[in-house]
């Protein structure tokens, strides 16, 4: 089934990046006495093609008709998106659909702007967690034979991560945190090259997202053990979390959701946030998002507040404490 979904991914991607900028045209006229929104809106997002713009396409599709608006779907990059949502009038008319990297770029370099400050959330769009996968060769089955293994073989165990502060980086550096042990990180450009490694029991474990493992597993050049997510994932129901293993509370997704400006009408927030999570409740929505490898995830503005809040403490603690840093 999940091959099926992937190869409908590709075709998918491509109708949806024909160009940087996508408009979407309203499906119903509104009144006179409308007061919110009574013009176009623009989603700013990241490169076109990217996960963030998929997500962002999707989202103006499905709002597009409900609100009687043209939706356009812009694409900048990751930090001059941003900027852009930052220094736009708080009226509702300019959005962000961003992850993780705008709250917890923070931690890794000088901002231009400030996630908490500068942005109201509207909310959670998507959850995409990462997969603890080891080589078939190593002698454990679980989690916990994991941290027992690691723990009688301080140092002797590689975990293969993509760059500095990504999902798979704060991924292995939370598991050596909370299990008390020492797993040395092998950094590669790119979750592919882990994955390579790993075949190679070059690195023991590493954490890939859930779309790459189904033919692999079956193939049986890795073994899949849990997920990072607080939940057991759509992607992979056969699979345990972390959290449930022996790790209570880990958990590392990659999180995507939409923003307005600070100081945005509650009204405005209230009404986006109304069709976001409308539109994420629906079948065909779910689908398309499953397509792309993440979990459709709506939420009130309130929730989305504290799962930043709660994101900032944990890893932000993480990234501190093992010194992360993305401009060096």
């Amino acid at each position: 089934m999940l091959r099926i979904r992937f190869a409908i991914a590709i075709a998918f991607a491509g109708m949806l990046t024909a160009g940087a900028g996508v408009t979407y045209g309203q499906a119903a006229s509104k009144g006179a006495g409308q007061s919110y929104p009574v013009k176009s809106i623009r989603i700013v997002t990241t490169e076109t093609g990217a996960g963030n713009d998929l997500l962002a396409r999707i989202v103006a599709q499905s709002i597009a008709g409900p609100l009687g608006q043209t939706i356009i779907v812009e694409n900048r990059a990751t930090t001059v998106s941003g900027v852009i949502t930052a220094q736009a009038v708080p009226d509702g008319y300019t959005l962000l659909l961003a992850a993780n990297a705008s709250w917890l770029g923070t931690f890794l370099q000088d901002m231009p702007y400030d996630a908490v400050r500068d942005f109201a959330p509207v909310s959670t769009v998507s959850n995409q967690p990462v997969v603890l996968v080891v080589h078939p060769a190593l002698p454990a089955k679980s989690v916990k034979e994991v941290i027992a293994l690691a723990k009688a073989r301080p140092g002797e165990l590689f975990y293969g991560s993509s760059s500095t502060a990504t999902v798979s980086h704060l991924a292995g550096e939370l598991l050596k945190a909370m299990a008390g042990v020492n797993i040395v990180r092998v950094p590669f450009k790119g979750a592919g090259p882990a994955l390579i490694a790993l075949f190679g029991n070059e690195v023991q474990l590493t954490f890939p997202t859930p779309s790459v493992v189904p033919p692999h597993v079956k193939a049986g050049r890795l073994r899949a053990l849990a997920v990072s997510g607080l939940h057991q994932s759509p992607l992979l129901p056969e699979l345990p979390t972390l959290s449930s293993e022996g790790l209570p509370g880990y958990e590392v997704v990659s999180r995507a959701g939409i923003f307005a400006p600070a100081k945005t009408p509650a009204s405005i927030i209230n009404r986006l946030n109304q069709e976001i999570v409308r539109a994420l409740g629906r079948t065909d929505i779910k689908e398309k998002i499953l397509v792309l490898g993440s979990e459709p995830a709506g939420s009130t503005p309130e929730e989305f507040k504290n799962i930043i809040r709660d994101d900032m403490a944990r890893m932000g603690k993480v990234i501190k404490d093992t010194g992360m840093r993305t401009d060096k």
